[in-house]
């Protein structure tokens, strides 16, 4: 008989983690905990792909896997239905309503392409960050303010980081369980909630130059500006009218 989609360790991906090596309960453990710590980070807006992702590790089930994947699919599809700037639509779309219907049925192509070969979804996604990183580039050539430059760069660090651990994880394994220490999935979850703590302030900042030219954004960082790592906010200054 075949093993239920709602069954442990039913699903197409298996990560280098060893399973239950911690807990009856929980097959990834450490894979589990790093996403609850990561949410603390990433904020409400990730919440649901983070309890999916959670449920995910702790299962390694079908339904887990894509309803991982998928959730992280639609938080992209949403985050570029009302964010992506207006001067990088295609010329076929003359509205940000005709641009919604785009990303939906693009996404709804998708998520149904998703059911195909589930083990390469995961690859689709991190494709994802590619565009973002070009759009991010692009942005930059037209700015000059230095703590949007800096705060495009700790994005990227930790990126290259996340999707180094990303890949060793899948690609290296053996090498990893080797020397026991299989656990570079979680600095994955980690390291990439990092890299969108840079990049949301950085998409604020430039939606607002925009949709709100009589506002002026500026990026400031909590605790302080002095420290090399601080989290990063976005102030709105109103400039004063001529009389």
């Amino acid at each position: 008989t075949m093993p239920s989609i709602f069954s442990y360790q039913s699903a197409e991906v298996d990560w280098c983690e060893g399973n239950f090596e911690r807990s009856t309960v929980i097959a990834e453990y450490y894979n589990t905990v790093s996403v609850g710590a990561s949410e603390g980070q990433a904020g409400l807006s990730l919440l649901l792909a983070g309890i999916f992702s959670m449920y995910f590790h702790m299962t390694l089930s079908y339904v887990g896997q894509l309803l991982d994947e998928l959730s992280i699919l639609w938080t992209l599809a949403v985050a570029y239905s009302f964010w992506y700037p207006k001067v990088y639509f295609p010329r076929c779309i003359k509205s940000r309503k005709h641009f919604f219907w785009l990303s939906g049925v693009t996404t709804v192509i998708s998520t149904l392409m998703s059911f195909v070969k589930p083990a390469l979804n995961a690859y689709a996604l991190n494709c994802i960050a590619f565009h973002l990183l070009y759009l991010t580039w692009r942005e930059l050539k037209k700015c000059n303010d230095k703590r949007v430059h800096r705060t495009a760069a700790a994005m990227v660090l930790c990126w290259v980081l996340a999707i180094s651990s990303w890949i060793s994880d899948r690609w290296l394994c053996e090498l990893w369980q080797a020397i026991n220490f299989p656990y570079f999935h979680s600095f994955w979850h980690v390291l990439i909630a990092m890299s969108l703590l840079y990049c949301c302030p950085l998409v604020i900042y430039f939606d607002v130059n925009y949709e709100m030219p009589s506002f002026k954004p500026k990026l400031g960082y909590w605790p302080s500006d002095s420290w090399p790592v601080a989290v990063p906010y976005i102030a709105l200054e109103e400039p004063h009218k001529q009389c």
